[in-house]
């Protein structure tokens, strides 16, 4: 916990908080609000991912299922059974904890491919579900009428009001993720991650953690499909299937695993960089795939490893300089 106590780590938060609150007004209209409101989504799903990922050193290719339970659920209970909007996401996060607790028995068992692998069969399990079941999900063409987010009969309906919903909640998703990883829960992850033997044999019920990352993991998720499904008001399968669960693990990666920061910056870069590339009409793709292999090739760690570089080449610079200039004083 003695991370939460530096004045670096402090100032951070709180650039981040003051960043969050005024960028809004810094857009030029909008639909980047829009843009930013999706990758808010993201981020909270990827920060969830990473913990997993990055820091107990799981695979999952299934999270996108999650992600889907939970904006189904909801939608459902909301827009065809008429349930309030804070209880329908209530439910929705609990069929997530359960689900995900179910799955996590006897699938963390696995290591390495074998883990990928079932992970990968439960979300395609997910995803033919959500595509038959026609009279309760709406099968391929999705189901519509969900209510758009509210509390106490006072509905949010404007973006900007939305995005300091999704943001606020990823805030705190974030913190309350700085604060696991920098607690006993948080060695004990990253001891697993170097060797799950040898962690073993040092006295950390493996088993025990690894199944509780896991529905963590899982449950942010699921915060993040509940939102997604009440500022969309449609949902169908094709958001949650494979495609999904490997952009959300490219997040990870190209963001750095094992950094925090480094989920915010891989969810926000990886959403914002196909709206970007939308002009090149025939070499977005392209483009956009060309860009993912630069950064793997020459930032193995992901951002958040290019923005160590970066900090530590000023740091250097600045040092360099100071000699010189003090000199040229004298």
């Amino acid at each position: 916990m003695a991370g939460w106590t530096s004045r670096g780590h402090r100032l951070g938060i709180a650039a981040f908080a003051a960043g969050l609150a005024v960028l809004p007004a810094l857009l030029p209209n909008e639909y980047y609000l829009t843009v930013l409101i999706v990758a808010g989504f993201h981020t909270i799903l990827t920060l969830g991912l990473n913990l997993l990922m990055g820091y107990a050193g799981q695979i999952s290719l299934g999270h996108a299922a999650f992600y889907g339970i939970a904006a189904y659920t909801t939608g459902i209970l909301t827009a065809r059974f008429h349930w309030p909007v804070p209880a329908g996401i209530a439910a929705g996060l609990a069929l997530v904890l359960l689900v995900s607790a179910g799955i996590a028995v006897p699938t963390l068992r696995l290591k390495g491919h074998y883990l990928a692998m079932g992970t990968l069969g439960f979300g395609i399990i997910v995803y033919i579900v959500l595509n038959e079941a026609t009279d309760l999900t709406g099968g391929p063409s999705g189901l519509t009428g969900i209510p758009k987010l509210g509390l106490a009969g006072v509905t949010i309906a404007s973006d900007l009001h939305v995005y300091y919903v999704v943001w606020g909640a990823a805030f705190l998703l974030f913190l309350l993720a700085q604060n696991l990883v920098r607690s006993r829960l948080g060695r004990a992850l990253r001891a697993i991650h170097t060797s799950e033997t040898a962690a073993a044999v040092l006295g950390v019920d493996t088993e025990r953690y690894k199944i509780g990352v896991f529905i963590l993991s899982a449950v942010y998720a699921g915060v993040a499909g509940a939102l997604y499904a009440h500022y969309v008001t449609f949902v169908s399968p094709g958001s949650f299937g494979f495609h999904a669960s490997v952009q959300f693990v490219t997040m990870v990666v190209l963001g750095g695993m094992g950094s925090l920061w480094g989920a915010v910056a891989g969810a926000v870069f990886l959403t914002a960089l196909p709206e970007v590339l939308r002009a090149i009409e025939d070499y977005d793709i392209l483009l956009y795939g060309g860009l993912l292999i630069l950064c793997m090739m020459f930032l193995p760690g992901g951002l958040a490893e290019g923005a160590e570089r970066l900090a530590r080449g000023v740091r250097v610079l600045a040092a360099g300089r100071t000699p010189a200039a003090s000199g040229r004083t004298r």
